[in-house]
């Protein structure tokens, strides 16, 4: 038979193995979530984009308190937060919820919550038609998916990745941040202009305008009369397009189905507008 003496030993030991066990679980849930590098995520590995790369980003975007930026994946919200801090709106939509929490935390800290917003969705699933300018630091190949929709974009949004491309839509921009300047790996921006869509036949006062397009690439011909000119140096920057026809250069505003501009040849600047009529 067990004395009372040892049992209230027994219930004493135990007792308080109960509390401390109990403290330390408390403790352990207590404890705020800190992200890992190389942490598993849903469709890529976390890994943090350097802060002097973020910074070029933004800058190459040229960012303004007019802007609202959308970060795709955005990860512990650092270029969300810097974004902000240069009077921006911005967003970061983010799968893993406990991330989410994370840059709510480092927006209040860093004192811009009330120009951030952090949400926890599928960046596949997301509504991100209104940003001005998107950012990402995610793999090619998701980049390739997201590419059809972000062409879909207003012209004119700007688009910055880090290290990874958009297949063949060439950047507009590439620039390298080196040790020195504060980046040790992933240290590549790549910016794009979302490009108006051109590509069909047009109808303006010197003929009919045949313009092919890739990205913000474009080519074609002008036919006036019997005479048929290729054009030359065609390109697009957001709703902004710039061509040659023999030494004459046009240059104009896209506004869906119509552009309008000057033309500048011989010294002389004339306007020239054009209705687009059809797919070529």
């Amino acid at each position: 038979m067990i004395s009372s003496r040892f049992a209230r030993q027994f219930l004493f030991v135990l007792c308080l193995s109960l509390i401390v066990t109990g403290a330390f679980a408390q403790s352990t849930t207590n404890k705020e979530f800190q992200p890992v590098e190389g942490q598993a995520g849903k469709d890529v590995i976390w890994l943090p984009t350097a802060q002097a790369l973020v910074n070029k980003m933004l800058d190459m975007a040229k960012v303004t308190p007019q802007d609202y930026v959308i970060d795709l994946g955005s990860g512990d919200g650092r270029t969300v937060i810097t974004a902000a801090k240069r009077g921006a709106r911005a967003l970061g939509i983010e799968y893993n919820p406990d991330m989410v929490a994370f840059s709510k935390r480092l927006a209040e800290k860093e004192g811009v919550s009330g120009k951030t917003q952090f949400i926890q969705a599928d960046i596949f699933e997301s509504d991100f038609s209104q940003a001005t300018v998107i950012t990402m630091f995610l793999l090619e190949e998701i980049n390739l998916k997201l590419r059809p929709k972000i062409l879909d974009m207003k012209p004119g949004t700007r688009v910055v990745s880090n290290t990874f491309t958009m297949g063949e839509w060439a950047a507009d921009e590439t620039y390298n941040v080196d040790r020195a300047g504060g980046c040790e790996s992933y240290c590549t921006a790549y910016f794009w202009v979302v490009p108006a869509k051109v590509e069909g036949k047009w109808i303006l006062p010197q003929g009919e305008l045949t313009l092919n397009q890739s990205f913000q690439m474009i080519s074609g011909t002008l036919k006036s009369g019997a005479n048929t000119v290729q054009i030359k140096n065609g390109k697009l920057n957001g709703d902004q397009i710039n061509f040659m026809v023999g030494n004459a250069r046009y240059t104009g505003r896209v506004s869906g189905n119509t552009i309008q501009g000057i033309v500048e040849s011989g010294g002389k600047t004339t306007p020239w507008s054009a209705t687009q009529v059809g797919k070529v």
